[in-house]
This record gives C-alpha cells, sequence and structure tokens, in this order.
C-alpha cells in the first residue's frame, strides 16, 4: 500500500530529519561553535565576528522549525490512521472514536470526563475485588 513515489520535500524532510537527529550532527555543531568561538580573538569580538554565528543559528533555527513540523505531520498522522485500524478492527470498541482528531475542545473534553468516569468505575470494582 506504500506508495514508493514521495515528493521531493518530503524526501528531503525526512533525510533531514534523520541526519539531524545522529549524534554526530550534535558533535558536529558543537564543533562549529567552538571553532567560532576560538575565532573570536582573531576577528576582535566584533559585531561582523557576532553576527555570523547570529545570522546562521536563526536560519538553521528557521529553517528546521518547518522541516521538523513536516515531519511531525507525516508521523502524527500515520500513528493516527494506525491506531483508527486497531479501533476499527477491535469487536465492541467505539467507532465513534474514530475521528476525535477532528473535533473542537469543548467535544474533546466532553468525551474525556467519560473515559474519566469509566476508568474511576473500573478502579472501584478493582478496589470491591481486592476487599
Amino acid at each position: 500500500m506504500p506508495n514508493s513515489k514521495k515528493s521531493f520535500f518530503t524526501k528531503f524532510a525526512r533525510t533531514t530529519a534523520l541526519y539531524t537527529g545522529k549524534p554526530i550532527t550534535f558533535i558536529s555543531a558543537v564543533g562549529v561553535i567552538i571553532l567560532w568561538a576560538v575565532s573570536g580573538p582573531f576577528f576582535g569580538f566584533s559585531d561582523t565576528w557576532q553576527l555570523v554565528i547570529n545570522t546562521g543559528t536563526t536560519i538553521v533555527t528557521f529553517l528546521m522549525v518547518f522541516l521538523i513540523q513536516n515531519t511531525q505531520n507525516r508521523d502524527t498522522e500515520a500513528l493516527q490512521l494506525k491506531l483508527d485500524e486497531i479501533v476499527r478492527s477491535i469487536k465492541g470498541a467505539k467507532n465513534q472514536v474514530l475521528d476525535l482528531e477532528e473535533l473542537d475542545e469543548d467535544e474533546l473534553d466532553k468525551i474525556r470526563e467519560e473515559y474519566l468516569k469509566l476508568a474511576e468505575k473500573a478502579r472501584d470494582e478493582q478496589e470491591k475485588k481486592k476487599k
């Protein structure tokens, strides 16, 4: 069922997220910071020297936010679909919970209250069995 034709951005976002999460990438980033800090005396700790790191980190952070969000959105949607399939396939499950992510906060709060009551009732029954 998975479609092997992925968009360029999807491939790019997934690959970037994969590599930026590796220890070597973190170590490389720390190395860049150390190199920048060590170069400070050679540039007289000038405004330009400071601007280089500020601009670089701002650009990287700005772009990474969108890549991470894209990856997170896909992962969340895939997880939601898997959970929906599990709920759908279990006999006796409440199929009306399949699209909870589409409800607004008030509707979710009402359903959550129902489940909290069910959990409390189950705990009470469990306590009665222990006695």
